[in-house]
Formats: structure tokens, C-alpha cells, sequence
């Protein structure tokens, strides 16, 4: 299938990252890097003059860090939102909900490798979020519901606003499963998947199946893993 490649703004203070990004990403006939930047201010100062369809942004830069820049890029302040997939060498949790919580469509290590990155363009393109394998089920750890003590436990529509086949793609998200895993797991195309996964997405007001995963978890329909 033709159309126009995704364009790409990479930011990251290391040359060599840059320069191995680019290698990957080029290679792929439906993407371009069309812009570097070695610090957060001028990747901000190109993202608002290329506009790029995705800017894959390290968070320890000079000048303006990833998570600022995120913010300003993706948050719900930015006037025109682009889509960022934060790609970083620290996996802290702190970075990890901070870049979410700015709107950041993807959180992948850097020791993931060149298929998961050219998969976190794919998947933000696509309006997915992913997160590297590794820190996904110590994030969603951290989703588990509030204690009852807590004042408004279930905010939002509960696991009644889903069909039933809706609330077991829900479940199968918090476990972290791709649209093909998901497809696989419960005898459907991906193509369908994908469907309940939009149709999740409008009945519960979310963003992402990063969203969907933690509604999951703090409503209670994904018990907290043993």
C-alpha cells in the first residue's frame, strides 16, 4: 500500500543514538527521519517548524528535558498535539507515569531494540501506546485498584458500560497483549480487535490502551497479578 511516509524528529543527546535511529527508521519504506536534535529545546523549536508526524525524544537532555518536552508537545495545553514515544535508557516509574500523564504515546528502552522501536512508531501512528515489555507488567502492578478507603474509588464508568467480549479485550490490554495477541487469544482478525479496541476508547473516554489498562485495573476488572 502507497502513501506518505511517517515523518520522524528524533531527540536525543547522543550522536550515536541519533545516528543508529536513523539507520532503523530509514530502512523502513513507510517512515523518514526528517529532523535531529541534540538538546529538548531545539527539538521543541523543530518539531513546531517541521511538524513531524512522531518525535521520539530521550528524557535526560540539555536545555529542556524529554518529560518537559513531552508536555509541551503532546500535553493538554499544546495547540497542536503531536504524537511522542519517549525512548529512554531509565526505566524509573517516576519517568514512566510522568511521560504518560504528558500525553506521551510510548515508552520504550533503549536496550528494546530496533523492531520495538520501529513497532512504537507503528503503534503511535496507529493511536496505540506501547510499552516496552519490560516495565509493562510492573507498571500495570502499580494500576491495581485504590483501597476502599479511598473517597472516590471507581471515578468514571464502571466494567457495566462494556459488552462482555469489550470487557475480555480490556482484560487481555491490562495484561499487556498486542492487537494480534489479542486477536490470536480470543479467535478474531486483529482488524476486529482493533475495533472494540476504538469502541472501548469512546465509551470510557480514554486515550490509549495505556488508559484502558489502568481503567482496568483501578475499576477492579483486572485482579491485581499474584
Amino acid at each position: 500500500m502507497s502513501g506518505t511516509p511517517t515523518r520522524i524528529l528524533l531527540a536525543d543527546d547522543q550522536d550515536d543514538v541519533r545516528s543508529g535511529f536513523r539507520l532503523v527508521l530509514d530502512s523502513q519504506p513507510d517512515m523518514t527521519v526528517i529532523g535531529e536534535a541534540a538538546d529538548g529545546a531545539t527539538a521543541l523549536e523543530l518539531a513546531r517548524h517541521l511538524r513531524p508526524d512522531v518525535v521520539l525524544a530521550d528524557i535526560r537532555m540539555p536545555r529542556l528535558d524529554g518529560l518537559e518536552l513531552t508536555r509541551l508537545l503532546a500535553g493538554p495545553e499544546s495547540p497542536r498535539p503531536t504524537k511522542v514515544v519517549v525512548v529512554t535508557t531509565f526505566d524509573l516509574d517516576d519517568y514512566v507515569h510522568t511521560a504518560l500523564h504528558h500525553g506521551a504515546c510510548g515508552f520504550l528502552l533503549k536496550r528494546s531494540g530496533p523492531n520495538l522501536l520501529i513497532e512504537g512508531v507503528r503503534a503511535a501512528m496507529a493511536g496505540d501506546a506501547l510499552i516496552s515489555p519490560q516495565i509493562t507488567v510492573r507498571l500495570l502492578r502499580r494500576l491495581s485498584p485504590p483501597p476502599p478507603s479511598h473517597p472516590h474509588p471507581h471515578p468514571g464508568p464502571g466494567p457495566d458500560a462494556l459488552t462482555d467480549r469489550e470487557r475480555d479485550i480490556a482484560r487481555l490490554v491490562a495484561r499487556g497483549l498486542t492487537n494480534q495477541e489479542i486477536a490470536t487469544e480470543l479467535v478474531i482478525s486483529a482488524g476486529t480487535a482493533k475495533t472494540h479496541l476504538a469502541n472501548i476508547q469512546a465509551k470510557l473516554k480514554l486515550r490509549n490502551r495505556v488508559e484502558i489498562a489502568a481503567w482496568s485495573w483501578r475499576t477492579g476488572l483486572t485482579p491485581p497479578a499474584s
